[in-house]
This record gives structure tokens, sequence and C-alpha cells, in this order.
């Protein structure tokens, strides 16, 4: 696994107002580790303890959770988290209790696997692949303000040599968040 912070994930990161930040299906921590440095309290999910030890670390609170169990409910109350943050992960079931956990002015970062992914090798199970625009009408569906989305293929050199994925990426924040906050890239650059 890697410990490189996702492009995506560092650009958008700093637009998440303060409060505690959701970091679903951690993985080894990478994000978890990069949230706390921008002064965030994380709360780390995954169901492998392999995972949470690796990601556990001060500002980090990790937890255990399989969400995938038959009918699990969703752990988290309402408008709880200034950020959430998930990578590499898709659960439909979710995704609608998921963003309720989002604070008023809260900001989502998603980025995943996306239909036609199976060119380039796993996942290639179409449950785990979101389907064209699925993250904007997911974003539509719960009232959200897309700030950026992507939808394509992505070239990632790293220790195990070039990697090719298709993903989706969306940023997109809660009602209350301020347009002035959204800090986006120079025009024209």
């Amino acid at each position: 696994m890697s410990d490189v912070v996702s492009p995506w994930v560092q650009r958008f990161a700093p637009l998440i107002p303060g409060g505690e930040v959701l970091d679903l299906a951690c993985g080894n921590g990478r994000h978890s580790r990069h949230l706390v440095t921008l002064g965030h309290a994380v709360i780390a999910v995954d169901r492998r303890p392999d995972a949470l030890a690796a990601t556990a670390g001060p500002g980090i609170v990790t937890s255990d959770i399989d969400l995938e169990v038959d009918d699990a409910p969703w752990p988290f109350g309402p408008n709880r988290f200034a950020g959430i943050v998930v990578t590499n992960y898709l659960h439909r079931p979710l995704l609608a209790d998921m963003i309720g956990s989002l604070a008023p002015n809260g900001v989502l970062i998603y980025e995943t696997f996306a239909d036609g992914n199976a060119a380039f090798g796993k996942p290639s199970n179409p449950d785990f692949l979101l389907k064209p625009g699925e993250l904007l009408e997911l974003a539509r569906q719960q009232g959200l303000r897309v700030i950026a989305f992507e939808d394509g293929i992505v070239n990632e050199d790293g220790q195990q040599g070039s990697v090719r994925a298709m993903v989706q990426r969306v940023c997109a924040v809660k009602a209350e968040f301020p347009r002035e906050a959204a800090l986006l890239g120079r025009i024209g650059s």
C-alpha cells in the first residue's frame, strides 16, 4: 500500500472547516495522517485490524467497523463531521447516511474506481465501480454543491511501476459552506 497522499485529497483537504473528519475505509492511514497535519481530529474506520494498527497515532481515533455486514446500521449521527474522505472504496447502501453525517458546512472528498477499470485490472466487479456520472448524481440527490469533479483515466508511478485506473472524483460541499471559501486554481492556468 502506498503512503502517498492522493493528489485529489491533498488539493481539497484544506477546504475542510475546523472540526472532526471521517476517513472511511482508511487503509494504512495515509489520509488520516495528512488530515491531522491540517489540524483535524480524525476518526479512521476500516474493517481490517492491521490497517487500523498502521493508522493509529496522535489525533487519530481508529474504529474497527465492518459496514458491509447484512443490515449494518450507519454508526455515526447526522451533521457530525466537518469533512468525510473516501478513496478506493464503494458500498452504495452507505452513501446517503454517510452524507447525512456531514456538518451543514461540511466537505465531501470522494475518489474511487469507475466503470471501465476492468481494462486495467481490479477492481473489475461492477458492484465496486461507479457508473458514469454516479458521483455527480449522488451530489445532486443529496443537495450538495459540487466544487470539482473528474471522470477518466489516471496514470500513477509508484514502487510497483506505472499503474493505470479509471476513476471518478468529486469534492462537494453542504449548503452552508461559503462559496468564497472554495479556493480554486488560477484562471487560465
